[in-house]
Formats: structure tokens, C-alpha cells, sequence
């Protein structure tokens, strides 16, 4: 199949999932849009030959991310009678930045400007992380230079799980609470 007709199949797909997170008022069912956006954007990665990429995006945010939001939503028991109508304002807010964004970017390549890609380093035994393609010296890199952060960012995930599990219990006490003292 045309290289380009999956980039706009896939591309149309990504913007539809992505306006659908945006415009669902279901929790749970703008996940699952989220879910299609970050697939779309694996097979985007895979027509530009990133297949490692494509892999991490499937199984780390398609796959692990979206699992603990769903996770936390359904343990929040969102009630849908709460939101009466859309946000109108937001809406608006949302349709203008776009536009402002795509008049600028429209203009920027009206000039004549064009994305230069940057020439990495040569990696050295002295410097073996200045320019990494391959899965191991990704992996390398990970758990090396860059181990404290993803243990700080792991942790910080855990505490917002934990808060809001307890959040969500919190409201189902007090709403019960209410109910068996009157």
C-alpha cells in the first residue's frame, strides 16, 4: 500500500481520536478515543521506519498509560449527571487557538522556511550516548543517565493513582454517610 495514503488514513484517524477525547463527555469513552490516537500514531511512526518508536508508543502509552487512566477513572465513579451541556466558551477558545496556530504555521512556510534536522555526534567511547538509534543503547541510556528521573516520574504516577483512589473513596463515604443518617 501508498506510504502516502497511509500517512492521511492514519493522520485523519489521529485527529479524529484527538477531537473526540476533547468532545466526548463520557470518561471512560474518551480513553478509548485516546487510546485509537496513540495507535494511529504508531502507524505513523512505522511509515517513517521508527519502528522502536512505534513499539514504545504501543506499549508504553497505548498500552501501560491508557491502562492506569482507565484504572483511575472507573475508581473515581465519575457521575455523567453532572455535566448538564458543553462548555460553549471552551469550545470557542479551543477554535480560535487552532486557527491562530495554523494561520502562524501557514505564514512560517509562506516564507520559504524550512525544518533543518539537526546533525548529531558521532558517539566516542568517551561519549556512548550522543547519538543512540539501536534498542540497547536506548535501553543503556535508561538505565544509566537517565534512572533517577524515570524513578521520580514512576513515583509521582503511584502518588496520583494513590490520591486519587482515596479522592474517590472519599465522596463515596460522605454520599453514603448522607443517606443512612437521614
Amino acid at each position: 500500500m501508498n506510504e502516502e495514503i497511509l500517512f492521511y488514513l492514519f493522520s485523519t484517524l489521529m485527529l479524529f481520536g484527538g477531537s473526540a477525547v476533547v468532545l466526548s463527555r463520557n470518561p471512560v469513552n474518551a480513553a478509548l478515543y485516546m487510546i485509537l490516537a496513540l495507535v494511529s500514531l504508531a502507524v505513523l511512526f512505522l511509515t517513517l521506519d521508527a519502528f522502536f518508536l512505534a513499539a514504545l508508543q504501543v506499549l508504553v502509552y497505548a498500552g501501560a498509560v491508557m491502562v492506569l487512566f482507565l484504572f483511575v477513572i472507573m475508581m473515581l465513579d465519575v457521575d455523567l449527571r453532572e455535566r448538564s451541556r458543553p462548555n460553549i466558551m471552551a469550545a470557542a477558545l479551543g477554535l480560535v487557538t487552532t486557527g491562530a496556530v495554523v494561520a502562524i504555521l501557514l505564514t512560517w512556510v509562506g516564507e520559504g522556511s524550512t525544518i533543518r534536522p539537526s546533525v548529531g555526534s558521532v558517539p566516542t567511547p568517551g561519549n556512548p550516548l550522543a547519538f543512540v538509534t539501536g534498542s540497547k543503547a536506548f535501553g543503556y541510556a535508561l538505565l544509566t543517565k537517565y534512572m533517577l528521573p524515570i524513578q521520580v516520574a514512576g513515583f509521582l504516577l503511584l502518588v496520583a493513582m494513590v490520591g486519587a483512589i482515596l479522592l474517590g473513596r472519599r465522596t463515596k463515604l460522605k454520599s453514603s454517610e448522607g443517606k443512612d443518617g437521614s
